[in-house]
């Protein structure tokens, strides 16, 4: 039996900052952001409210002992051994790849993205008047892959300097398979390309897939030479309004580089986050294990329903998040079906153009919440399609 009650309702309305729940009306069910229904463990509860007992709350650092636990999580979960100095804390995975961006590529640099992908990531080369090549994930009937050729070919044109690569992936729950990372860094090692990889979903790969997540910093030195790995406990934890992360960079002159790229806009780090953070890493192991079983419930049930509600929508479960891709396209509700489910099922997702021009017809739905709400919603969204075909 599970010790943990993912089903407790949670008034996250109560709270009336919560971005979430209070950006569309009260009759609305927000499945958009990536943000979970669930209370954190109760050790970080504990960790908070210690840290709040004492008055002050001046300028904080990462203890050694937080930096012991983030190369601890490496090791056992990750088989990544890596240095003390390589870790480099950040008030969020965005800035991070941001500064990499900013500190170590020029004007016109070439940016390769997979997309569809995080609207962020896609946005980051535009930030700092880079190029951004896009390069579309290859879609078959059973799997999501890289498009190894054409993936290769862009790494390897004039004046590409770096690959944003984000696994788990984000909008499709897609875990690159080993062979996969290998052939994707050696492209990039070949050309010189730096790897920037946002591995923020890291710690929620679902039960059942037979897959594993692994940093592609950790196949080789080589690689973890031209490699900025980003994660953080915020997607894992529930903890993403604390705002902290950080960066695994092995080698000392990239480090410093990449540091450097603060310049005065990337700020320290929360200290609740880092508290946060630490006591997620420290005490909460069983609980992630059971948070993740349920969210593979929550994935597995979703994916029964579409299949017997919805067989004109197109779902391949994902391997890893609580993120789920639904391809909407055959249900002749135009390249905006967000749209179509906000106003007549009152249910929000994120919309599939947020992640460039292949999400058209597509919408990203957030099952990180209460298997009951996951229901309602999909309750609400078959009732909206019968009325529009009635």
């Amino acid at each position: 039996m599970n010790a943990f009650d993912f089903d407790r309702p949670l008034d996250r309305r109560a709270a009336a900052d919560c971005r979430k729940w209070n950006r569309y009306d009260a009759d609305v069910l927000p499945l958009w952001v990536a943000d979970m229904d669930f209370a954190v463990p109760e050790q970080v509860q504990a960790s908070l409210r210690a840290r709040i007992d004492h008055p002050a709350f001046g300028y904080a650092a990462a203890t050694p002992m937080l930096i012991e636990a983030i190369r601890a999580m490496l090791e056992t979960q990750h088989g990544w051994r890596v240095a003390p100095e390589a870790i480099v804390m950040l008030p969020g995975v965005e800035p991070g790849f941001n500064m990499a961006l900013r500190g170590l590529l020029a004007a016109g640099d070439g940016v390769v993205v997979q997309t569809p992908v995080y609207a962020p990531l896609r946005a980051a080369p535009g930030h700092w008047n880079l190029r951004r090549i896009e390069v579309p994930l290859a879609a078959t009937d059973d799997d999501i892959a890289a498009d190894l050729p054409t993936l290769a070919a862009a790494l390897a044109a004039p004046g590409t300097r770096a690959l944003l690569l984000c696994n788990p992936h984000n909008p499709t729950g897609k875990v690159y398979a080993r062979d996969e990372l290998a052939a994707i860094a050696q492209a990039c090692l070949a050309n010189d390309v730096l790897i920037v990889s946002d591995e923020i979903h890291c710690d929620l790969v679902l039960d059942g897939g037979g897959c594993r997540h692994i940093p592609i910093a950790s196949l080789a030195p080589e690689i973890a030479a031209r490699s900025i790995t980003l994660m953080s406990a915020s997607k894992t934890y529930n903890v993403a309004g604390l705002k902290a992360a950080f960066a695994i960079v092995p080698d000392a002159a990239l480090r410093q580089r990449f540091t450097a790229a603060r310049a005065g806009m990337v700020d320290s780090v929360n200290l609740m986050g880092l508290a946060a953070t630490e006591a997620a890493l420290t005490g909460c192991e069983t609980w992630r294990r059971a948070l993740v079983g349920y969210l593979g419930a929550n994935r597995d049930f979703l994916a029964r329903e579409i299949a017997r509600r919805f067989p004109a929508i197109g779902f391949r479960p994902p391997q890893a998040s609580f993120l789920a891709w639904l391809d909407c396209r055959r249900l002749d509700l135009g390249i905006d079906p967000q749209s179509f489910f906000l106003d007549k099922a009152r249910v929000a997702f994120s919309a599939g153009g947020e992640f460039g021009p292949l999400g058209d017809g597509h919408v990203r739905l957030n099952f990180g919440c209460r298997r009951a709400t996951l229901a309602e919603a999909l309750d609400r969204m078959e009732a909206a399609l019968a009325r529009s075909t009635s």
